[in-house]
């Protein structure tokens, strides 16, 4: 025969409840207790309580202690999770069809974090995964407790802003053209934390005398995961008489002769443009060549007894200050009627030699992009294009301050850090 006993209240000698029903709620314990399952024992009904109802609707709140089954075959799947929680707090979600990867499930975390993050909202789009996350306190939040990719879910990023010059052309030879610009982009992009952006910066043309053409600038770019790959086309030469200019990120002028053209700027085409035509050069009287083409503005054309000027170049003020950088090279003379070589565009363009070499062509500023000036006479060379510059700009508090390739580092620029780059390296977002 099988006694049973029937209380509604258990205590203890002091008085305190141990096991008290209420309403058919049972209340084990009280507030600050600890209650132990003597080793060997099973607990019976406790853990997640998982839900029978497959969950197919696009939005669901969810309530901690739950298991949920998410069937995303016909749409996405937004789950709020708890607007409050306690330590200890835990939910499991499961793919209920293996149909995440084409309807993703987005955890909307609310006012609490996720991750040690505010934002952005986890996003699980693996099929067959499921995702058993626990209340860990404020200061991290929900963390996965296992998440079959482990990803990392609410990966942050931060927008960085980019200036990519290209290097500059050298002027043409003898009578030679002015050279155009290094091509001239700017971008703001959003990084993941973590990728390597790859920076590489375009050297200028060598110089040239005698009867040669000049040389066209080496391309600068950057890449990285993620991001969409940014490269500023080197300047195009300078041509000497009677050559045409070259293409370019701007084109390089024509040398002095008869009908002789500048070369294309903007080649190959980018949006907005990065950079200016080459101007015409000319016989009329003396031989003169056109100025090569700067980031803001077409080289001239040369006319009777007057050589082309070099494009002007453009102003940024992602240093914190406003400078102007990439113009295009003067055109050369050799003919004893031009009192002067064509003047450099401004933002470094170099100047134009003339038949006296008094001035001699001179060179692009180095780490402008700017085109070198044409050669006067044979002797001596014509201006050598400027080095590339890349310049990499983001906030104060997104900087991880870990590069290669000895940028220089500027902090604090009205709540800005940044990197100027004048060779080869890299930034780790």
């Amino acid at each position: 025969m099988t006694s049973i006993i029937k209380v509604n209240t258990v205590q203890d000698v002091d008085g305190n409840n141990i096991i008290n029903e209420n309403s058919n709620t049972v209340t084990i314990g009280k507030s600050g207790d600890t209650v132990q399952v003597a080793s060997g024992a099973t607990f019976v009904g406790g853990g997640i309580e998982w839900q029978s109802s497959i969950v197919t609707a696009s939005t669901i709140t969810v309530v901690a202690g739950r298991g949920y089954w998410l069937d995303t075959s016909s749409n996405a799947i937004t789950v709020t999770l708890p607007g409050t929680a306690a330590v200890g707090d835990r939910l499991i979600f499961t793919d209920y069809a293996r149909n995440w990867a084409t309807n993703a499930v987005t955890l909307n975390q609310g006012s609490l974090k996720f991750q040690g993050f505010a934002s952005p909202n986890p996003v699980y789009d693996t099929n067959g995964q499921s995702v058993d996350i626990v209340y860990s306190g404020t200061t991290k939040g929900w963390i996965p407790n296992s998440d079959d990719d482990v990803t990392f879910e609410t990966q942050q990023s931060y927008a960085v802003d980019y200036l990519v010059i290209a290097g500059g052309g050298s002027g043409g030879g003898e009578a030679g053209a002015g050279a155009g610009a290094g091509g001239y982009r700017t971008s703001t992009q959003t990084s993941n934390v973590g990728v390597t952006i790859t920076v590489t910066v375009g050297d200028g043309g060598a110089s040239v005398n005698s009867s040669n053409n000049g040389n066209s600038g080496s391309n600068s770019s950057v890449s990285g995961t993620g991001l969409t790959t940014i490269t500023s086309t080197g300047g195009g030469y300078g041509g000497y008489y009677p050559q045409n200019g070259a293409t370019g990120g701007s084109g390089g002028g024509g040398g002095g002769g008869s009908g002789t053209q500048g070369g294309a700027g903007n080649t190959p085409s980018t949006s907005p443009s990065q950079g200016n035509n080459g101007g015409n050069g000319i016989l009329s009287g003396d031989r003169c060549g056109g100025g090569g083409g700067g980031a803001g503005a077409v080289g001239t054309n040369a006319s009777t007894n007057t050589c082309g000027v070099g494009g002007a170049g453009t102003a940024s003020s992602i240093t914190g200050s406003s400078v102007t950088r990439a113009g295009g090279g003067g055109g050369g003379t050799n003919g004893t009627s031009t009192p002067n070589g064509g003047v450099g565009g401004s933002g470094g363009g170099g100047q134009g030699g003339d038949n006296n070499d008094t001035p001699s062509a001179q060179s692009g500023t180095v780490n402008t992009g700017s085109g070198g000036g044409g050669c006067g006479k044979s002797t001596p060379n014509s201006g050598a294009g400027g080095k590339g510059v890349i310049i990499l700009s983001m906030a104060d508090a997104d900087y991880s301050g870990t590069t290669s390739g000895s940028p220089t580092v500027a902090t604090g620029v009205s709540g800005k850090t940044v990197l100027t780059f004048t060779g080869t390296g890299s930034y780790t977002t």
